[in-house]
């Protein structure tokens, strides 16, 4: 039976809502793969008559989603009721965007949808909840290790047609950076990116560049001896596993046309490192993607936007992106290869 994708409302008070609406509307068009909001129906409909009012809501269950999805957009109800206004989050935000993400989950988990697509959160608002998570990504680890009772390791990876980057280490000060990395951190980063970019993706040898934590990859320790106590014995100890992997190498340099062509993914070092090259090349389609997980989970890489949500200007580009490439990887045993252009 054909499954729907599961996309999760996001931060309500953000454009999560908004872009799930010009993303609709463009369904036919695009040929984009059938989906349902998991949110609260009185809240979508509230919005939608505020910048859609000639989108049709239907509340279902996931299995009649795919029947749905061309005459109206199917919710899902999670039964959390939603009064945040667009750009100013309130106490109903954080339980909403928590609980459509444990639903996500459990739909992907139980085979009633075939992956999730995450709306973007307001980590703050998150925070301030009480969430001890850092992010998205290392709380679908906790709920697949809460459902498996196994350990998951979830890494995240930007992927556009340009460029796929992995941070190493993600949500930390930058003066924290050094104490966390470690050879086996950068190991099992690469370890997890190979294996899924061989099995969802579908590309037979990938090959990683790994960057040097330090400016010109530590010219020989003196700029910082990190490169050459942790980076490149990390390196030497993948391609001992058999991953084609090169580095440490100069991030000033990695990252311009002629080089993306000689990688499939970069692994970075920390956050910014990553993240400032790929949202300069490709800023609007970029798409987040979580590896590491027993299921395909993909996000839009960008913000909530609190300045635009309700207004009917958020570009649904990224989510759009992210919805294809979500079915993509879910279908990859009958694609081909996932690749990037140079």
């Amino acid at each position: 039976m054909a499954r729907p994708l599961a996309l999760t409302v996001g931060e309500p008070a953000g454009i999560g809502p908004d872009i799930t609406f010009a993303a609709w509307r463009q369904r036919a068009e695009l040929g984009l793969p059938p989906f349902y909001l998991l949110g609260d129906p009185a809240f979508i409909t509230r919005r939608a008559e505020r910048i859609a009012p000639d989108l049709t809501v239907a509340v279902v269950e996931p299995a009649a989603a795919w029947t749905t999805f061309e005459t109206a957009l199917p919710v899902v109800d999670i039964g959390v009721p939603i009064s945040a206004e667009p750009g100013r989050p309130d106490e109903s935000s954080a339980p909403a965007a928590l609980a459509a993400i444990r639903q996500a989950v459990a739909d992907v988990r139980a085979g009633a949808a075939m992956a999730m697509v995450t709306n973007p959160v307001a980590k703050n608002v998150l925070y301030r909840s009480g969430f001890p998570e850092p992010g998205h990504t290392e709380y679908l680890g906790k709920l697949v290790e809460e459902s498996t009772g196994v350990a998951s390791r979830p890494v995240m990876m930007l992927w556009s047609p340009e460029l796929a980057v992995v941070p190493v280490t993600i949500h930390l000060p930058l003066k924290d950076v050094i104490a966390h990395l470690s050879g086996d951190l950068v190991v099992e980063t690469g370890r997890i990116v190979a294996r899924d970019l061989r099995e969802r993706f579908g590309i037979a040898r990938p090959r990683l560049a790994v960057a040097g934590l330090n400016p010109h990859a530590g010219e020989d320790g003196a700029l910082g001896d990190e490169d050459l106590t942790v980076v490149r014995p990390a390196v030497e100890r993948l391609k001992a596993e058999g991953i084609e992997a090169r580095g440490p190498l100069p991030a000033d340099s990695l990252f311009h046309r002629a080089a993306r062509a000689s990688y499939d993914a970069a692994l970075a070092m920390y956050h910014d490192q990553a993240l400032i090259p790929i949202k300069t090349l490709a800023f609007d389609h970029a798409v987040n993607v979580t590896l590491g997980l027993p299921f395909v989970r993909t996000s839009p890489d960008h913000g909530t936007a609190f300045d635009i949500a309700g207004t009917g200007r958020a570009d649904p580009t990224s989510l759009i992106a992210a919805l294809q490439l979500a079915a993509r990887l879910s279908s990859r045993a009958q694609s081909p290869p996932i690749a990037r252009r140079a």
